[in-house]
């Protein structure tokens, strides 16, 4: 049986939605396990057949949490997971660019194979106010999330990737 691996990082809960609406709907596909960033090892890694990240941009890159992940991981993983699939969902207040960029780098060098373009959710927020509260992501975006992690599952157990 696959398995697909959601690994996300939330602090204000926009990420943990966009994970559980894409976790949720991957299950009915495939095995699929999700894991916060920091309670995700390299063993989980490698016992996936596939993964979907995701993270919200703070300060114009990855959370601090995600990218603490990527740095316990990257070297034990390196030359081990190459040609697997992944994507990703980033939550942003505004733009997101850079954190796409930043994990697609991260996944380029492990050799992984990007099956889906980046999905960026915006939140518009702008204000201290405003990015350090607590946010409701729509259902419509949250349905974008749930297609997202259903597609990566099918076309897992499909043997597509």
């Amino acid at each position: 049986m696959t398995r697909l691996l959601i690994v996300y990082h939330t602090r204000t809960g926009g990420s943990r939605q966009m994970a559980e609406a894409a976790y949720k709907a991957a299950k009915e596909e495939c095995e699929t396990r999700l894991q916060t960033a920091s309670e995700t090892s390299p063993e989980d890694m490698l016992s996936a057949d596939g993964y979907l990240f995701v993270a919200p941009e703070n300060l114009a890159s990855l959370s601090g949490e995600m990218k603490d992940f990527f740095d316990r991981c990257y070297y034990p993983l390196l030359g081990k997971i190459e040609a697997r699939p992944y994507a990703q969902l980033i939550c942003a207040g505004s733009d997101g660019e850079n954190a796409v960029r930043q994990l697609a780098r991260i996944a380029k060098g492990w050799r992984l194979k990007e099956v889906q373009p980046a999905t960026i959710i915006c939140t518009h927020a702008q204000t201290e106010k405003q990015i350090l509260a607590p946010k409701t992501i729509p259902e419509d975006e949250l349905k974008t999330c749930a297609d997202i992690g259903a597609a990566l599952a099918a076309g897992l157990s499909m043997g597509v990737f």
